[in-house]
């Protein structure tokens, strides 16, 4: 697709908004039911195309990809007639009487969301559901690295939804920037901190308002208050999980000293649990999703010692379940996020050297901590920056769509799901109505003493009164003295 292509689709979809078509909630509900009810009968195909571009298990794929879409349709159905319905907020008295004030939840317009290929379908469809709730009609462009789930969308919508409302843009970097040239109303994207910088430069052309969902290193710390059997099957769950290649992952693991081998004993008993003892001919193991990747986190595992794991097969992508220790923060597997089923295991001594240390990393998008002491929950959360993330788990608070998600400085800006999917692509619109039967003229011109003591006695009448008061007291300026 030519750049004029796009601004004609854009002025298309302008048009199409300019209408109104998309502001009625009865819209919104009608589309959102078509998108469930599109989903639900191409649940096959989408779960093959994930096969295909990322070796996804069915079950993983399903509960993640689109088990987890539906839920957010079914729950943005069943609460947004009341999300959209204006906010009657008070009326300061007297200044502002007779009247009243509302806040009207309001679409932006035209919306570009810019998905990443690790979670392709729910990354693409999440944000979507957000702008279309709120009113606004979307250019997606999906990931070109997962292809054929890419193809899937551009099917789907294309066939269930006009153009003028819901379109897609196929391509890659140059697409994204010929893209990012045009006027949005709004631009959401999920992907690397590099990307987003980008992003948020050409957003910034234009003063476009922006959501960025970006990633980081984010860790995991586990004390020794902590059951250790039950934390190294959740650790392993999540670092595994798409084969580490989820943004929430944990990235690292800090252990108290006391504990490392117990924890590392009970994390290869889970590997071996979950996988048997070759995790290449498991049916519930993934694959890295191409040869670049594979390539970037086979060299990452250059340095340090492999506890468990570490063994590749180029030909399928295929990257063990892999623990390994002895790395410093120089190494290059701590320089940036892993992306990968590769977990670094670090060991501490006193909770404040995890703090001091995590302080001086970028802020990450999830952290957490296994604990059953409450003053080291208290220190983590109070003192240390970071997106979102669990007491006791990995990666479920994404699963409750009353939380909002989304990262914090160089994790990203703004967050969304369930609501705060509605809020996001929605524009806060207040109004003020006054009653015209009273209009005090205190405040026009010409200005006098009088008008003013009558604006302090209407807006400040105590101050007025107490100062009134003094006054009557106060001993009599002294005569000025002449030469």
């Amino acid at each position: 697709m030519i750049q004029k292509q796009y601004s004609e689709l854009i002025q298309k979809q302008r048009e199409f908004f300019s209408a109104g078509h998309t502001l009625p909630i009865s819209f919104r509900l009608d589309q959102l039911k078509i998108l469930k009810k599109m989903i639900n009968l191409h649940r096959v195909d989408i779960l093959d195309a994930l096969k295909k571009d990322l070796d996804k298990p069915n079950t993983e794929a399903l509960l993640s990809e689109i088990l987890f879409i539906t839920h957010e349709i079914d729950f943005v159905i069943k609460h947004l007639k009341k999300w959209a319905n204006p906010v009657r907020v008070t009326t300061p008295f007297p200044m502002l009487w007779p009247g009243h004030s509302h806040i009207f939840k309001v679409p932006y317009g035209c919306v570009l969301i810019i998905s990443p290929w690790n979670y392709p379908f729910m990354l693409s469809l999440s944000p979507m559901i957000g702008a279309m709730c709120a009113g606004n009609c979307v250019v997606l462009k999906p990931s070109e690295v997962t292809t054929h789930t890419q193809n899937i969308i551009v099917q789907l919508i294309q066939t269930h939804f006009p153009s003028n409302y819901l379109t897609t843009a196929v391509g890659g970097a140059d697409c994204v920037m010929k893209l990012l040239r045009e006027q949005w109303d709004y631009i959401f994207f999920t992907g690397g901190a590099s990307v987003g910088k980008k992003i948020m430069t050409a957003a910034a052309l234009h003063l476009t308002p922006i959501t960025l969902e970006l990633g980081g290193k984010s860790p995991c710390i586990v004390d020794y208050t902590a059951d250790l059997d039950y934390a190294a099957r959740r650790i392993i769950w999540a670092k595994t999980f798409n084969a580490g290649q989820v943004c929430i992952a944990p990235d690292y693991v800090y252990v108290h000293h006391t504990c490392k081998e117990r924890l590392l004993q009970q994390m290869k008993h889970a590997i071996h649990q979950f996988f048997g003892e070759d995790p290449l001919i498991s049916d519930s193991y993934g694959r890295i999703v191409n040869q670049k990747q594979f390539i970037r986190l086979k060299n990452l595992m250059n340095k340090g010692n492999i506890l468990y794991g570490g063994q590749v097969k180029q030909e399928e992508c295929y990257i063990s379940p892999t623990l390994i220790d002895q790395l410093s923060w120089e190494d290059p597997i701590m320089q940036e996020e892993i992306f990968g089923p590769i977990l670094p295991i670090f060991t501490f001594h006193h909770i404040e050297e995890v703090i001091d240390r995590i302080q001086l990393q970028p802020t990450p998008l999830a952290l957490y901590l296994f604990t059953q002491d409450k003053n080291n929950e208290k220190k983590i959360i109070t003192q240390l920056p970071f997106g979102g993330g669990c007491i006791n788990d990995c990666m479920m608070h994404i699963a409750n769509l009353h939380l909002p998600f989304g990262g914090l400085r160089t994790s990203g800006m703004g967050h969304y799901h369930g609501r705060y999917s509605f809020d996001t692509f929605s524009h806060c619109q207040s109004i003020y109505k006054k009653t015209v039967l009273i209009d005090l003229n205190v405040a026009y011109p010409p200005y006098s003493q009088k008008k003013t003591r009558g604006i302090r006695l209407l807006l400040e009448p105590w101050e007025y009164i107490r100062e009134y008061i003094r006054s009557w007291f106060s001993p009599p300026p002294p005569p000025s003295s002449s030469k």
